[in-house]
């Protein structure tokens, strides 16, 4: 939980398994997004590299750019609970706690003020990611009220519009109509408006979005765990397809999800004015940054 606490001493180096050295000297702990971010993956030791999901899960592309984008992993705690993403949530090299189901948030809520009180000093980032299941069903009430309460976390919700790890069944994200293994006749309701709800129940930073896009899916996970760790609430709404569920071939995962970007996943995002002003001071801070750096260069 710091960087101090995750270097080993030089000497001490010989002894530690080669990954974790790799990770420590080439990993992105204490190094800036350019020089270990979501536009250079591939190129460095990234948080999370191995994971048991499914081929061509959107989920899991998803879910590594989650942790590439992380402003500071070495200060972050991840929480989740039952469900696919926890699978390749807990392979990575950021702590992970896994609660009962549907109770993150909750535990977010006490982790977060506890962090306050012991580091008020830090920014200790807290960010739970969770389903479409646990997040918005069977953890909806944990999730509405840690939002009324204002409690200063992210929130990040895997919507693949399916219990796609317990065989199907349909989820209050499903789309009206959707016909799936344990829902042969369709589902009859409508989508659950996940956005305007964390909006109504005090959210300052709410996103929707498909992650086609690399770079802006990046920017908006940053985006809302700066402004979580100053003004309140913030929730990130993802399209992360379960191509076994709903039969996408492989080779076509990323055309779906691109499709879906034109629908119901629209990009959409909304902030408060606190929010905001956030955003444009901390956005303005790393331009100066990168600015003096290419100075220094020069």
């Amino acid at each position: 939980m710091s960087l101090k606490y995750i270097t080993p001493a030089e000497r001490f180096k010989k002894y530690l398994p080669k990954d974790y050295v790799e990770l420590v000297d080439y990993g992105p702990f204490g190094k800036t997004q350019d020089e270990a971010g979501p536009g250079n993956m591939g190129q460095f030791k990234e948080l999370m590299e191995e994971h048991p999901m499914c081929s061509g899960c959107w989920m899991a592309y998803f879910i590594r750019l989650i942790f590439a984008s992380l402003p500071q992993p070495e200060e972050t705690v991840t929480l989740g609970t039952a469900g696919c993403g926890r699978l390749a949530i807990s392979q990575a090299a950021v702590p992970f706690i896994y609660g009962n189901y549907g109770d993150q948030n909750a535990m977010a809520s006490g982790l977060t003020r506890a962090f306050r009180l012991r580091f008020p000093e830090k920014h200790k980032d807290v960010i739970t990611i969770a389903g479409d299941g646990g997040t918005m069903d069977i953890g909806f009430s944990m999730t509405m009220h840690s939002w009324i309460r204002g409690e200063k976390f992210t929130t990040i919700m895997l919507d693949n519009e399916v219990y796609g790890n317990t065989g199907g069944q349909e989820s209050g994200m499903s789309p009206k109509g959707a016909i799936l293994k344990m829902a042969p006749l369709g589902k009859k309701g409508e989508k659950m408006p996940a956005t305007a709800l964390a909006q109504a129940a005090g959210c300052v930073y709410t996103v929707r979005l498909s992650p086609t896009n690399i770079k802006k899916a990046a920017k908006v996970i940053r985006r809302a765990i700066f402004v979580a760790r100053e003004v309140g609430p913030t929730f990130v709404h993802a399209y992360t397809s379960c191509n076994i569920e709903y039969s996408i071939p492989t080779e076509d995962v990323f055309a779906d999800a691109k499709e879906k970007e034109k629908t119901r996943f629209q990009f959409e995002e909304y902030m408060t004015d606190e929010a905001k002003a956030v955003i444009d001071r901390v956005e303005a801070e790393e331009k100066a940054a990168k600015r003096a750096k290419k100075a220094e260069v020069v």
